[in-house]
């Protein structure tokens, strides 16, 4: 079944679902319930950690996935969104990392979900479908 071994399609479903579900994750905390930059910065002072860094939700939650789906400089887009992951563990969801949800998966399914996705973007990078290829 040749038509079924395409790594560059494979690699345009991978970065257009991973960039878009990231892309509405980013999205709805910043435009949803509470969920404004100010806020966001509030809950980081109040953890000791400067407020201008709420920007980073900015770059890993909107615009490292636009650069994703388009398929613009993917691999950095990737680190990137690796990076904004490890950080959301280590500040959000150190609690949970062991945790099961009430249905019974890992509570951090979603984010560990786009941490690894991203993780594989990094490696495979872009493919042929892309503004941008690397």
């Amino acid at each position: 079944m040749q038509f079924l071994e395409n790594d560059d399609l494979g690699k345009l479903i991978l970065r257009l679902m991973l960039g878009l579900l990231l892309l509405f994750h980013g999205l709805s905390k910043l435009l949803g319930d509470g969920g404004t930059l100010s806020w966001i910065a509030g809950e980081l002072e109040n953890l000791g950690i400067p407020g201008v860094v709420a920007y980073g939700v900015y770059i890993g939650e909107i615009i490292a996935p636009i650069m994703l789906a388009l398929g613009v400089h993917s691999r950095i887009a990737g680190l990137i969104v690796v990076a904004n992951m490890l950080f959301a563990f280590a500040v959000a969801h150190m609690g949970q990392l062991l945790s099961l949800s009430p249905s019974g998966g890992w509570a951090l399914e979603l984010q560990g979900f786009f941490l690894a996705s991203a993780l594989a973007i990094v490696f495979l990078g872009s493919g042929r479908f892309a503004v941008q290829e690397d």
